[in-house]
């Protein structure tokens, strides 16, 4: 009876995993085709490490200098933000914007902790940038441009803010459920006004750069 127990425990363990497995999927491929932000209350999903689009990665391909001013979109947690604004300095600037409150205040506050003071925090929807024309010399997002509903008008709108000569950094990487593969992005990219430049990394993850004209 008991090997019989087990044999029993056994199976239904292998059964839920497969169900577990099963709503997941589920789950991802409706996220997938439904693409929004990721909820502050899942953050612990944007604090895992990153291959292929380190930070070290992202210096390289965005080359930021000191005194640009940078736009990040969508930043989570301050993976990129914290560096990203360090290495602004002396006289640049980062923004900072997403459409949740609650991740802004997050960015803000470790930013305190390192006594980072160069960092501006906006809420607003990356479908309508509120600034003027031409205002930055740089911007990037990653594990971002996939959540956007509408990818194309998020570009445009990115293209409208940067500066003649201005970069645009994309960075994606496997297994996010809303991952754009890099042939997707170049041709919306290219839509929406950009020349490509540069990509770092291959089909697992990747940091792509977009040039304005």
């Amino acid at each position: 009876m008991r090997e019989g127990h087990k044999h029993i425990a056994l199976a239904g363990g292998v059964f839920a995993a497969l169900v577990g497995a099963l709503a997941a999927l589920i789950y991802a491929l409706w996220w997938r085709k439904n693409p929004s932000a990721c909820p502050y209350g899942l953050r612990y999903l944007i604090e895992l490490p990153r291959p292929y689009i380190t930070r070290d990665r992202l210096r390289e391909i965005l080359v930021p200098q000191p005194g640009d001013k940078v736009l990040e979109i969508g930043p989570g947690t301050g993976y990129y933000s914290l560096p990203v604004a360090e290495w602004l300095n002396p006289g640049g600037t980062l923004e900072v914007l997403d459409i949740q409150q609650e991740i802004l205040d997050h960015v803000m506050h470790r930013a305190r902790e390192r006594g980072i003071e160069n960092i501006t925090p906006t809420r607003a929807d990356a479908r309508a940038l509120p600034y003027p024309d031409g205002t930055f010399d740089a911007a990037y997002l990653t594990l971002v441009l996939g959540e956007i509903p509408d990818q194309d008008l998020a570009l445009r709108e990115l293209k409208r803010v940067l500066k003649p000569g201005g970069h645009l950094v994309v960075g994606e990487l496997f297994p996010d459920f809303h991952m754009v593969p890099f042939g997707a992005l170049r041709q919306r990219a290219q839509r929406a006004g950009f020349g490509f430049e540069r990509r770092l990394g291959g089909g697992l993850g990747y940091f792509a750069r977009f040039r304005v004209p």
